[in-house]
């Protein structure tokens, strides 16, 4: 199947029969470089289905097999996308260094509104704070799948900052008694 440029796959879910299937290996190459999750089959079945799982070779480059899940477009699906930062953090000017604390989140979200990747705007992150996951806009009817609070973003003082140690004025002198011990 595969020298003859078809992938094996296989559509389950919403209580029907499983279907095997043989898709063409230039569109499956296709549809999951761009991204794409949800995918309306043609042919053998006529379905919108979500990609569940894609199996890859040893090195990553060749798609071996998929798994695809029924969905209604309208409902609601679970998928982890990739997430994106844009914009300049005004910490960053003040020597902060901008730490991304996720890459990819999990959202709830319409089948057919799913996006390729999820972005977060830093403009407004100052020295010290953290961007929750609840400040990234979600498509229309999307929840998170994560906790809001979770922090996606932060800008952290550097470690060795001076005057972080204690041990120095603010000159960058050594404070009186850095360094000593007190004996008694």
């Amino acid at each position: 199947m595969r020298k003859a440029g078809k992938i094996p796959a296989v559509l389950y879910g919403h209580g029907q029969d499983s279907v095997n299937l043989a898709i063409d290996s230039k569109q499956v190459n296709k549809t999951v470089q761009a991204g794409q999750y949800i995918v309306t089959l043609s042919g053998a079945v006529n379905e919108t289905a979500m990609i569940k799982d894609v199996q890859w070779d040893a090195f990553g480059t060749e798609v071996l097999h998929l798994d695809f899940a029924r969905v209604d477009a309208s409902e609601k699906v679970e998928v982890t996308l990739p997430l994106t930062v844009k914009g300049d953090a005004p910490g960053a000017v003040l020597g902060g260094m901008v730490v991304q604390l996720m890459h990819e989140i999990k959202i709830l979200c319409p089948a057919d509104k799913v996006p390729e990747s999820l972005e977060v705007s830093i403009d407004n992150l100052e020295l010290g704070a953290v961007i929750p996951a609840s400040a990234i806009p979600l498509p229309a009817s999307a929840e998170l799948a994560i906790d809001a609070n979770d922090g996606v973003v932060s800008c952290n003082e550097p470690r060795g900052a001076k005057g972080q140690s204690g041990d120095e004025t603010a000159d960058g002198a050594p404070a009186e008694g850095a360094g000593e011990e007190k004996t008694e």
